[in-house]
């Protein structure tokens, strides 16, 4: 059961701060927006929140791909496995969505989860596992591969377990 409370750290966009992503707002390529931006899909968040914010990519965008750095997580344990929760869409057209593992020791980023072109536009939700014995950072990133209309990553209330 996923709440938001002191257990979580969550990250939903609604106001800039968000105490494991540090520097969203200063990461190019990601806007954090509403449905009513007039920039294509999503039109509201998960929730089907018009008014809500989340990040999106979008292909009008110069920018076709961007990452999100979390801060560094310690290393886990066999108690406190770190588990990641979000939200995603991944526009039909040609959207991708990965998420990769930063370990200390390695100049390498390691996927270990990805999306791409999912069959009808909508919003989903996965959880992911992490476990390392070392530090780590969390790096979401999206990649829209068409220019033009209605082309979009976007990504919404980001949990953190007490293990991250």
């Amino acid at each position: 059961c996923f709440n938001s409370g002191s257990s979580w750290n969550s990250c939903d966009f609604e106001t800039n701060l968000c105490k494991v992503l540090p520097e969203f707002n200063l990461e190019t390529g990601w806007i954090r927006r509403n449905g009513q931006s007039g920039m294509g899909p999503p039109y509201s968040d998960h929730n089907g929140n018009e008014s809500a914010y989340f990040l999106s990519l979008s292909s009008e965008m110069q920018s076709s791909s961007a990452a999100l750095r979390t801060n560094v997580f310690l290393p886990t344990d066999e108690e406190h496995l770190c588990q990641v929760r979000f939200h995603y869409w991944v526009s039909q057209m040609s959207g991708t969505l990965t998420v990769g593992l930063q370990k200390h020791s390695e100049d390498t980023v390691t996927n270990i989860w990805q999306v791409s072109g999912e069959l009808r536009s909508q919003w989903n939700v996965n959880t992911i596992t992490i476990n390392s014995t070392e530090k780590y950072e969390v790096i979401f990133s999206g990649m829209v591969a068409t220019q033009g209309q209605g082309a979009s990553v976007a990504i919404d209330d980001i949990t953190f377990s007490e293990g991250c």
